[in-house]
């Protein structure tokens, strides 16, 4: 359970008490003052007198470095700064679009107003234009939709990724104007 927690809250691995094996460590004191370098155990009896944990901070120093501090509380401050960080991140969403090269006017107008929607939500979304049979020779009129799909959508959209053929279709992404 601890294991899977620690996991999830993406908290490295910290040695804490009985754990640290090194026979000296350097000690910092629980208010930030260095106490030198003393034996593992004369280190282990001054956090369990403060009632308190050994925590290794820098396992790769010579010698390696241990603080005294409340590991619970430590923990528990990690964990909220984590919680914010991803509370501040701005997730972005692609949407997809998809028209064929023989698409009517007022088809073509109902998906870019679809279009417009999504990248009014911050979304970016990417337009397909499938190609079927011999439509494939024809990529031209899939290049002249694209174009004329990224002009109705102009005012709230910009081109992220021009048109662009993957296998049988013809793909180009658009993100919303920052304003």
């Amino acid at each position: 359970m601890f294991k899977f927690y620690r996991r999830c809250l993406n908290i490295k691995d910290l040695q804490i008490n009985e754990q640290i094996r090194d026979r000296e460590v350097r000690l910092i004191d629980s208010n930030g003052d260095q106490l030198g370098v003393v034996p593992i155990n004369k280190a282990q009896a001054i956090a369990f007198d403060r009632k308190l944990d050994l925590v290794k901070v820098a396992p790769t120093a010579k010698p390696p470095v241990c603080r005294v501090m409340d590991y619970g509380k430590y923990k528990y401050e990690q964990a909220k700064k984590e919680k914010e960080a991803r509370k501040n991140q701005k997730i972005i969403n692609i949407k997809e679009v998809r028209l064929s090269p023989r698409i009517e006017e007022h088809d073509l107008t109902v998906k870019s107003n679809q279009a417009i929607k999504f990248l009014k939500n911050g979304d970016k979304v990417k337009v397909t234009v499938r190609f079927r049979g011999r439509e494939l020779g024809h990529t031209e009129i899939g290049k002249e939709v694209l174009k004329q799909f990224a002009e109705l959508t102009s005012e709230v959209g910009v081109i992220e990724k021009r048109p662009k053929m993957e296998g049988r279709n013809m793909i180009m992404f658009l993100a919303p104007v920052e304003s």
